[in-house]
């Protein structure tokens, strides 16, 4: 009986196939570094804006020192949206490819009773179209921090080329409306302690 049973276990393990690694299983050696090649918006003025790469390769965040939108009271007409465009460099081994499965937006929002606030974000390489533009509105009345996740699924993710150096560019902005002068809102996505960051994890496979 039990070498029936055991025929039947192997046959049936035979008509499985063996999971597929995820993307989190495939991470380059060594220490991936990125460059920032240029940065440009209202939101990011030079020096406002930096990268730091995770120590397991796994992601990278974005930190911002002055990127606040706000509108109202003490605001000049254009203060109400506030944007920022980063090209940057990704060093990594031969062999090796990435793309964007996750990005983490956080920031804190100060909007009265009919005020609203909306953050939108999308990022792609050079030479490819857009991965796809993300919009998060923020309702009145907060006072309090923010957070929005864009997640990817597996086979929508867009990779850089193999064998290609191919810069990604990020974009963001952030919006504040209010309908009274008399009174103050903003939405921002800055820090001046690094506490508060966007963080975009990777994806990796290999060539």
């Amino acid at each position: 009986m039990l070498s029936v049973m055991a025929a039947t276990s192997l046959a049936l393990s035979l008509l499985v196939a063996p999971e597929a690694p995820s993307a989190a299983d495939v991470v380059p050696p060594g220490k991936i570094t990125v460059d920032v090649v240029t940065v440009n918006g209202s939101g990011c003025p030079a020096g406002t804006a930096a990268v730091a790469v995770a120590d397991d390769n796994t992601a990278f965040t974005v930190t911002y020192s002055d990127y606040t939108a706000q509108a109202g009271s003490g605001s000049a007409p254009t203060d109400f949206r506030k944007n920022c465009q980063l090209n940057l460099r990704v060093h990594y081994p031969q062999g090796f490819t990435y793309g964007i499965a996750k990005a983490d937006y956080r920031g804190f929002a100060h909007l009265p009773r009919g005020a609203k606030g909306m953050q939108r974000a999308s990022y792609y390489f050079s030479g490819q179209s857009s991965t796809g533009t993300s919009t998060h509105n923020i309702a009145g009345p907060k006072t309090d921090n923010w957070q929005f996740t864009d997640t990817t699924d597996v086979a929508e993710i867009v990779f850089a080329p193999c064998g290609a150096v191919r810069h990604l560019n990020v974009n963001t902005e952030v919006r504040a409306f209010t309908n009274s002068s008399n009174q103050a809102a903003f939405v921002s996505m800055d820090s001046t302690d690094g506490s508060v960051n966007t963080r975009y994890q990777f994806a990796w496979k290999r060539c």
